[in-house]
C-alpha cells in the first residue's frame, strides 16, 4: 500500500534551493550519504553493544556503492540501522526538527556556497538532489522481523512510501537516478576522488563497485600504544608525499577544553619565507573521521605552519563554513591547545636531544622566528630560539639565549647582537670591534625578520636585547680589554690640535651627507665606520625604508679610528696641505667604504674610479721609495 506525503514548507524552499541553484561542489552528496552510513553503522554498533538482538548479525558493517553506467544509476547501501516507516517520514521529511528556519536564514545570508553549509542541519541528505531528479530510498529496521519500506521522491514537493518487496536484510539502500547535466558522477575515477578527498578515514570499509576504498586507517583514533614507528612514517608518507621519516610525530587525544585527537608531523622539509601570508597550510580538520576542511590555517599560528597533520572533533558540526569557522570559539581553543602541545614538544627535544633540535632549527627556523607575534607564548619561543654568535669557530654552531645569558660578563646585563647577510661579513663588521676587544658575546642575526624579533621581544629574563651598532661605547668601558690594541705612537699636543681641525674640514667636505665626524672609542682595526644618532640599526632603516619606498640615505654620525694608519697618513697629509687633492679623495673614499658596509652605496662607480686612482698614486710612490 502507498501513502503519499507533503514536505514541509521549510523542505520545499530548500529542494528549490538545491534543484535550481546549487552547480558547485556537487560531490558533496556523496560525502553527506557516506557520513549519513557511518552514523547508521554506528548506531548499529551501539546497539550491539547494549545487547540488544539485531536482524542479520553475520553481515559485514559496511558502505557499498555501486555505478551502474548504462542505466544512469548510482546505488549507496549501508548495513547499519535502517529505519521504520515512522523513521522515514520523520527523517526525509523534514529538516532536523530543531532549527530549521535558522538554517533556511543562514543559507540566505551565507557568502559561501550552500553545499558548504548543507550538512549542518540535519539536510545532508537533501544534497542528493543536486545530481538526480529521482531518488529511492529502500530500508529495514535492524530489529528482527522489521518490515522494509521504500521512500520514493522527484524533490518536488511530495514524496510517497510504500512497503518494500526487495530490501536489503538490514540497513538503507539509496538508488539514485543521475540527471544528464550530473552524469560526470557515473564515472568510477570521480567517485574516487570524491572518496579520497572527504570520506578516506571513515571507520567502515567503504567499496566501491567491489573496491575497497578506504584502505588508510584513521590513525590518529588509535591509541598511542598500538601504533608502530612505521605506521607513522606511512601516515607522515601519506600525507605529505615525502619518503622520509618526519622530524618528529607529535599524537594527541584531548578531552577539555575541548575534545579533540591530533596527529600532527615536523617535516624534514621546510616551507618557503616568500610563502607566509598565503593560506596554503594549516592541520586537516575532521569532524567524527570526515574531512570538512583541508589545510585549515585556523588550526595554527603562522609560525608553525610547516606543521602537517590532522585534527578530528566531536564537537563540531558537519559542514560548518569556513566563515563561521573562523569566528568559532572551538577552532580558537585548539588551535592554542595544538600550539601549546607542539612547543611543549620542541622544548622537550631542545633539553633531551640537541642535535635533533638542531636539525629542526636549520629547516624551519626561518618560520619559527615569526614565533615573536605570539604575545600568549612569548616566553617558551624566546627560549627555543637558536643563533650563532661571535665566539663559535664555525657557522653551524647554535646557541640559545639561556646559554648565552650563562656565559655573560659579571655586571652585564644586555643581550648584543648584529645583523649581516653571513658570519663571514659580520664577523667584519666594524662594530664588532670593541666587543671583540672586551671579550663580550655578540649574536649574529642573518635574517631580516630577526630585527623584528629582537625589538618585539625587547627582553629576556632581566636582560635587555640590544643592537651592537647603537651602543654608546662608554657602557662598555667597565668591562677590562681581554684584546689590546696594537700600540700607536701618542699624538703630540699640536698633532691633536691638528687632528680636531682635521675632523671639522671632514665635516665641510662631506656637508649635509652626516650628521656629526667625531673620533671613535668602538674602532679596533677599522678606519673609519658609520654610527646612527637615533638608536636605529642600519637593517632595520632598510627594511623601513624599503617599506615605504624610501631610497635616500639616512644621515649618520661618521666615526674616525685615531689610531688607524690610513687616518694618521691622513692627518700628516692635512698638516703639510690642507689642500691637498688626497685628503678630499681620502675622505670619500673612507666614507663611501662605510656606506657600501652599511649596505647604502647605491651607485658604486665613482668609488671604483676612486680606488683605481689611489692605487694609481699608491703604486707611483711605492715605486719611488723602492728606487731609494
Amino acid at each position: 500500500m502507498s501513502q503519499s506525503y507533503e514536505f514541509k514548507t521549510e523542505v520545499r524552499k530548500l529542494l528549490h534551493i538545491i534543484t535550481h541553484s546549487l552547480y558547485t561542489n556537487r560531490e558533496i552528496f556523496l560525502r553527506e550519504l557516506v557520513s549519513n552510513a557511518s552514523d547508521a553503522l554506528d548506531k548499529l554498533r551501539f546497539a550491539e553493544a547494549k545487547g540488544e538482538d539485531i536482524s542479520a548479525p553475520e553481515l559485514e558493517a559496511s558502505i557499498n556503492i555501486a555505478i551502474d553506467k548504462d542505466a544512469g544509476i548510482i546505488t549507496v547501501t549501508d548495513t547499519g540501522i535502517g529505519m521504520s516507516k515512522d523513521e522515514l517520514v520523520d527523517n526525509l521529511g523534514t529538516i532536523a526538527r530543531s532549527g530549521s528556519e535558522r538554517f533556511l536564514a543562514e543559507l540566505a545570508e551565507s557568502k559561501d556556497s550552500a553545499s558548504n553549509i548543507i550538512g549542518r542541519f540535519g539536510v545532508g541528505f537533501y544534497s542528493v538532489f543536486m545530481i538526480s531528479d529521482n531518488v529511492t530510498v529502500t530500508t529495514r529496521s535492524y530489529k528482527p522481523g522489521a518490515e522494509a519500506f521504500t521512500w520514493k521522491s522527484d524533490g518536488l514537493g511530495a514524496f510517497e512510501i510504500t512497503s518494500a518487496e526487495e530490501a536489503p536484510e538490514r540497513g538503507t539502500m539509496i538508488t539514485i537516478h543521475v540527471k544528464d547535466d550530473a552524469k560526470e558522477f557515473l564515472e568510477t575515477f570521480r567517485l574516487q576522488t570524491a572518496l579520497k578527498q572527504h570520506s578516506s578515514f571513515i571507520p567502515f570499509p567503504i567499496y566501491l563497485n567491489g573496491e575497497h576504498q578506504n584502505t588508510t586507517p584513521a590513525l590518529w583514533r588509535e591509541p598511542k600504544s598500538s601504533i608502530s614507528k612505521e605506521q607513522y612514517k606511512e601516515f607522515y608518507n601519506y600525507l605529505t608525499f615525502d619518503d622520509k621519516e618526519p622530524l618528529a610525530t607529535i599524537h594527541s587525544a584531548v578531552d577539555a577544553p575541548v575534545q579533540f585527537t591530533s596527529l600532527a608531523f615536523i617535516p624534514t622539509f621546510g616551507r618557503d619565507l616568500n610563502s607566509i601570508g598565503r593560506d596554503d597550510y594549516g592541520l586537516d580538520l575532521y569532524v567524527r573521521r570526515v574531512l570538512i576542511q583541508r589545510e585549515c590555517k585556523d588550526l595554527l599560528p603562522d609560525y608553525l605552519s610547516f606543521v602537517k597533520g590532522v585534527v578530528d572533533t566531536e564537537d563540531l558540526p558537519l559542514n560548518i563554513s569556513r566563515e563561521t569557522l573562523q569566528e568559532n570559539v572551538l577552532i580558537r581553543k585548539i588551535n592554542q591547545t595544538v600550539t601549546k602541545q607542539i612547543l611543549s614538544h620542541l622544548e622537550r627535544t631542545a633539553k633531551n636531544d640537541a642535535d635533533a633540535y638542531k636539525e629542526f632549527w636549520n629547516v624551519h627556523g626561518k618560520i619559527f622566528r615569526l614565533g615573536y607575534s605570539d604575545y600568549a607564548n612569548r616566553d617558551r619561543f624566546a627560549k627555543l630560539l637558536r643563533f650563532n654568535t661571535s665566539t663559535h669557530e664555525t657557522a653551524d654552531e647554535l646557541t640559545s639565549l639561556e646559554e648565552y645569558i650563562e656565559r655573560a660578563k659579571e655586571g652585564q646585563k644586555s643581550i648584543y647582537y648584529i645583523s649581516s647577510t653571513s658570519r663571514e661579513a659580520a664577523k667584519l663588521n666594524p662594530h664588532l670591534e670593541i666587543f671583540t676587544r672586551k671579550g663580550i658575546e655578540v649574536l649574529f642575526l642573518f635574517e631580516p625578520v630577526d630585527e623584528f624579533v629582537m625589538d618585539n621581544l625587547g627582553k629576556f629574563e632581566e636582560f635587555d636585547l640590544v643592537a651592537a651598532e647603537t651602543v654608546n661605547p662608554d657602557s662598555l668601558k667597565d668591562f677590562p680589554d681581554v684584546v689590546k690594541k696594537e700600540k700607536t705612537e701618542e699624538l703630540s699636543d699640536e698633532e691633536t690640535a691638528t687632528l680636531s681641525d682635521l675632523l671639522a674640514h671632514i665635516k665641510t667636505l662631506l656637508g649635509d651627507k652626516v650628521t656629526e665626524v667625531r673620533l671613535s672609542e668602538r674602532l679596533s682595526g677599522s678606519p673609519a665606520v658609520l654610527s646612527s644618532p637615533d638608536g636605529a640599526t642600519s637593517s632595520m632603516e632598510k627594511i623601513m625604508r624599503m617599506m615605504n619606498q624610501d631610497e635616500s640615505i639616512p644621515k649618520k654620525v661618521f666615526e674616525l679610528n685615531a689610531d688607524h694608519p690610513i687616518v694618521r697618513n691622513l692627518l700628516r697629509i692635512y698638516k703639510s696641505d690642507k689642500d691637498d687633492a688626497l685628503v678630499k679623495e681620502t675622505v670619500e673614499q673612507l666614507f663611501e667604504s662605510s656606506l657600501l658596509l652599511e649596505g647604502y652605496l647605491k651607485d658604486p662607480h665613482a668609488m671604483v674610479s676612486r680606488i683605481n686612482d689611489i692605487l694609481e698614486k699608491a703604486g707611483s710612490w711605492y715605486s719611488e721609495i723602492k728606487k731609494i
